[in-house]
């Protein structure tokens, strides 16, 4: 099992950024997905959750508006897409399966 991210970097507050996260060794399509944060000092938080044919999505309260989770099964990708970013939404952003399995992260940096 690999799961990918990348599209991490650094942007301005206000700008954008999509995520991805692409997944092998599993049945992608029979898994929920989500994406999770940790910031420094602070503990990993979830971000968005999706479900396995996309059907459902939660988000984070502090995320709600400016976030969206999708998924392509056919690519095995799931990929969040950050707009309006503030200070505040700099952390590693790592993907997870509900099956259990982690990506390394990648950095996303909001700052001026």
């Amino acid at each position: 099992v690999q799961l990918v991210e990348s599209g991490g970097g650094l942007v301005q507050p206000g700008g954008s950024l999509r995520l991805s996260c692409a997944a092998s060794g599993f049945t992608f399509s029979s898994y929920g997905m989500s994406w999770y944060r940790q910031a420094p000092g602070k503990e990993r938080a979830l971000v968005a959750s999706i479900s396995s044919l996309g059907i459902s999505r939660t988000y984070a309260d502090s995320v709600k508006g400016r976030f969206t989770i999708s998924r392509d099964n056919a690519q095995n990708t799931v990929y969040l897409q950050m707009n309006s970013l503030k200070a505040e939404d700099t952390a590693v952003y790592y993907c997870k399966s509900s099956g259990g399995y982690w990506g390394q992260g990648t950095q996303v940096t909001v700052s001026s």
